[in-house]
């Protein structure tokens, strides 16, 4: 058994990342009453929570990890944070690597919030015992990954709020402005109107995402981990990304409301469908000269399946939604991951579209059932409520209705998301609870997404 403690520094001037905050006091100068203890890190979303450094954050983080090629892609990643030439972090990280990890965390409890990203197929046990042991935990997406794992995730929030702790997942899409203000819209009853029923045909919310297994993430191409393949240990696309859609459902279509998986949640369908890859793609974004062995079982004439896509019709408090996601191996030269949805209103239909026409950026569309000069002028007065809470924004007519002509400003980008979160979490944390949905509309999130997985592979 290997026992290490790896000391990892770095001088350097910091900047706090949020937009709101112009303070420039150095990490070592900090005196937050947040610490992290990093346990496992295996996916890069762990090391984007410390791109920026935070006021409320001690820049000393206790990393916990069984030793390997995870861990060390994580601390290069912080390495790179903390030797980039503009807004350098400062971050200081004692790394523990040994098979015992995770029990070592829990004796020492050198921090009070633990960041979970990485290995999805003992997170819902960790995030559990963490929250047992009285520590607070943000976890990357998904907490759960079959209905196994709901049912002891359940346990945990309840084991959470019996231990006033926190548990909060990283929700990023949240913090992306085309996202934000397809929520704002809908909230405006003389633009949107009510929002619709649907049909299974044509559901009233629909979300579709298309993701790549390779990309550049933080300007350099990004690594996975083998296991990363392994739908038993990442889980299937039908309960990984889908978390982010059923969330941006809930979220836009009833807005700080508690939603109760029991009565408002029904699964209609669900199908799942694999992503091929060849051993030469397997090798560009793994590094690994072959397949490993609990992989085997997924190869065949040397092409590996990945259950990566997935698709859920369901209800949600009568509400029709679809949510799709796709994955492909690498996007097209200009091009990078996309985002469609829809949310249909009895005065207008709100589109977010991120296709060739929008030059890849995701753009908002309004576009009215009935359009008219009453309802334009309605609009402009409506948006300028808009405009007042996101300054900048305008209105640009087209054939259909409306763009919504959003500031650059706006458009931080996926990474920039992760800082967002964090820095949300730490209000929650000063203010010592959630929002009173948060607990449940996680929870009807992941019972959403384990069912349905659960109705895919029952039906096949």
């Amino acid at each position: 058994m290997i026992k290490n403690y790896l000391p990892v520094l770095a001088v350097a001037t910091s900047l706090v990342f949020m937009q709101s905050c112009n303070s420039t006091k150095t990490a070592n100068e900090s005196t937050g009453s947040l610490s992290l203890m990093v346990v496992d890190p295996g996916h890069f979303h762990a090391a984007l929570v410390q791109k920026s450094m935070y006021e409320a954050i001690d820049p000393h983080v206790h990393v916990y990890a069984p030793a390997g090629p995870d861990v060390q892609a994580y601390l290069d990643k912080i390495n790179q944070y903390n030797s980039r030439e503009e807004n350098p972090t400062s971050w200081e990280e004692k790394v523990y690597t040994s098979d015992d990890f995770f029990e070592k965390m829990l004796k020492d409890k050198p921090g009070n919030v633990v960041v979970l990203a990485g290995n999805n197929q003992k997170k819902t046990s960790y995030i559990k015992q963490s929250v047992d042991a009285g520590l607070n935990v943000l976890a990357d997406k998904p907490m759960a990954i079959d209905a196994q794992g709901f049912a002891l995730l359940r346990e945990a929030f309840a084991s959470a709020e019996k231990n006033n702790v926190l548990l909060y997942d990283i929700m990023t899409e949240r913090y992306e402005i085309t996202n934000a203000l397809q929520r704002e819209l809908a909230q405006l009853p003389e633009v949107f109107g009510e929002l619709q029923k649907g049909t299974l045909e044509e559901p009233a919310v629909v979300k579709e995402s298309i993701h790549h297994i390779f990309k550049y993430v933080s300007g350099a191409p990004l690594v996975r981990p083998s296991w990363f393949f392994d739908v038993k240990q990442q889980g299937e696309g039908i309960v990984d990304v889908t978390t982010h859609l059923v969330d941006l459902i809930q979220w836009a279509s009833f807005p700080e409301t508690p939603l109760d998986y029991r009565k408002d949640v029904q699964i209609l369908s669900a199908r799942r469908s694999p992503t091929k890859m060849t051993p030469s793609q397997f090798k560009l974004v793994t590094q690994a000269d072959e397949y490993p062995s609990y992989l085997a079982q997924n190869v065949k004439d040397s092409t590996l399946s990945v259950y990566a896509n997935g698709e859920i019709n369901y209800t949600l408090k009568g509400i029709h939604a679809r949510v799709i996601v796709k994955w492909n191996f690498r996007a097209p030269e200009g091009t990078g991951d996309t985002h469609y949805s829809i949310m249909r209103g009895s005065k207008a239909n709100l589109v977010i579209r991120q296709g060739k026409e929008q030059n890849f950026k995701p753009v908002v569309y309004i576009e009215p059932i009935n359009p008219g000069a009453d309802y334009e002028k309605t609009l402009q007065q409506q948006v300028a409520q808009i405009e007042s809470k996101y300054p900048g924004v305008e209105l640009k007519k087209n054939d259909k209705g409306w763009q919504l002509v959003i500031p650059d400003r706006y458009e931080v980008g996926h990474e920039a998301h992760f800082g967002q979160v964090a820095e949300k979490y730490m209000e929650y944390l000063k203010d010592g609870k959630l929002p009173a949905w948060e607990v449940p509309n996680m929870i009807t999130k992941y019972f959403t997404t384990t069912q349905a997985l659960e109705k895919a592979t029952t039906v096949e």
